[in-house]
């Protein structure tokens, strides 16, 4: 599944965020690391917070925006700290996890997570074909 799993993070602001995403990605075994829209990337402080996983922001595709960055995934699910307007299945995170894993054996998944400020737009989830909260 690792090689199926795409992390997707849109509009990150402190490049930091990026850094430490990418290291807790490599621990996890995950390799597949997205940028949409990212305010500073590359930067120093994503590379210093990175602990390890600098090969994975090297790797790390950018976007211009989400539809880009979810062109060749066939099942993506979003994340959210809170209800939403947005009308989507919404799943644990166990329940998220297992149907990331069978939608992973046909192609490309992913899985996204928005700005640190203000998490995804309702615009980004509609891109989405369900939710983890």
């Amino acid at each position: 599944m690792n090689s199926s799993l795409r992390i997707v993070l849109v509009g990150t602001q402190h490049p930091g965020n990026i850094g430490s995403a990418a290291r807790a990605m490599k621990t996890m075994g995950l390799h597949e690391l997205h940028l949409a829209k990212p305010h500073r990337f590359p930067h120093p402080e994503a590379t210093a917070l990175a602990a390890g996983a600098a090969d994975l922001l090297e790797q790390a595709v950018v976007h211009a925006n989400l539809a880009e960055a979810l062109a060749d995934c066939h099942f993506v699910i979003g994340t959210s700290s809170r209800r939403r307007e947005v009308p989507l299945p919404e799943f644990s995170p166990r329940q998220a996890a297992e149907k990331l894993l069978q939608a992973g054996q046909i192609g490309k998944v992913a899985l996204v997570f928005g700005c640190e400020r203000t998490g995804l737009e309702n615009e980004d989830l509609q891109r989405c074909h369900a939710t983890v909260c």
